[in-house]
């Protein structure tokens, strides 16, 4: 069963078929559609979508589910929209709309977030992680589910400030940028001490904190301003016995050691993060989630698409918490026949016994 697989990866018990998930494929509507049988598309009504996609995720096996509850949304209005692509099936999800609420350097070194969004009821956040927790479940109770924080340090500073704005404010005082990032991370602290105290035995830690080339700042400034806030973020979900998954998209293979220090269970990566490096030196201690390349996926040959599965699983295959997963998502310009061809060769190779 998927659960059972997931649930014994989490727990480094290995499991005798490597488990695996996926980001955006139970979105990708011509590819669940052609899985599932089910007539489903971008402006079908949400109940299909949902029993399409739960479908999906059956038929292919999802051993787990990424889900985090706390977005962008906490910060209302006092944000910055930097519009969005096309990038969903149909093109839902395009946003036009540009703007930032910062118009200087300053404003951001000078920004206080306690005073701009003000102390949280404890016990309600705790509920409502309960409860996105629960709905997971009751959508999809195959697999281990989880709940948690998207907008976890950098993350959260990118979607207040917006990129161009950020960088402005860490240019032109890097202490400063720094001292209002302890600022920050004083107030999410709020929501890691209540999920602490959620009924939920696995969450998810989004930050994206590195590009695709690799770190934003100079490390020293990670080092002092974003490695001593993670771990007293994570202290109070170990205290309390949660298994801690930890995703950046980017290149972060230089702080993949920092991270283990900062208390982790698990890491999920894109396929930049060199993922050996994390086998050969956490692969018997902690979970590792990815990192097959969608751009083959995209592309192809067919052999591309081989090599790619066989890379990722010769590294994973002897790790008790290995599971794979496309690390940069499969999104709906994917085409059909070679996603289901990935999962055809997932399925050949998956097998440990």
């Amino acid at each position: 069963m998927s659960f059972e697989n997931g649930w014994a990866a989490i727990h480094l018990r290995m499991p005798k078929r490597i488990p695996r998930t996926e980001y955006s494929a139970p979105n990708h509507w011509e590819l669940v559609k052609a899985v599932t049988g089910i007539d489903v598309g971008p402006h079908s009504p949400g109940a299909v979508k949902q029993r399409a996609s739960a479908a999906f995720m059956t038929a292919w096996n999802f051993d787990l589910r990424w889900s985090t509850a706390i977005s962008h949304r906490e910060f209302g209005e006092l944000r910055t929209s930097m519009g969005h692509a096309e990038y969903a099936a149909g093109g839902v999800d395009r946003n036009d709309y540009i703007h930032c609420p910062f118009k200087a350097p300053e404003e951001v070194i000078a920004f206080d977030p306690w005073t701009a969004y003000g102390e949280k009821d404890k016990k309600e956040l705790t509920r409502r992680f309960e409860e996105a927790y629960r709905k997971n479940c009751e959508g999809f109770p195959d697999a281990v589910n989880m709940t948690g924080i998207y907008v976890t340090c950098v993350s959260g500073l990118i979607s207040i400030f917006g990129w161009e704005m950020l960088l402005l404010g860490a240019g032109v005082d890097p202490e400063g940028f720094g001292a209002m990032t302890n600022r920050y991370a004083s107030w999410i602290q709020q929501y890691f001490d209540a999920l602490a105290e959620a009924d939920v035995p696995v969450v998810m830690i989004h930050d994206d904190f590195v590009l695709a080339s690799g770190p934003i700042f100079h490390p020293r400034w990670y080092r002092k301003y974003v490695f001593p806030n993670y771990k007293n973020f994570f202290a109070p979900l170990r205290e309390s016995g949660k298994k801690i998954l930890f995703t950046s998209d980017g290149k972060y293979t230089m702080f993949v050691d920092d991270l283990a220090e900062c208390g982790i269970h698990g890491f999920v990566l894109e396929p930049m993060t060199d993922m050996r490096y994390i086998a050969e030196k956490y692969g018997k201690t902690h979970v590792f989630i990815g990192n097959a390349d969608t751009r083959i996926l995209l592309s192809g040959p067919k052999q591309a698409i081989r090599a790619e599965v066989e890379r990722c699983i010769a590294t994973g295959r002897d790790c008790p918490g290995f599971v794979l997963a496309v690390g940069n998502h499969i999104p709906a310009n994917t085409p059909v026949e070679n996603a289901l061809y990935y999962n055809q060769v997932y399925e050949e190779l998956s097998r440990r016994q």
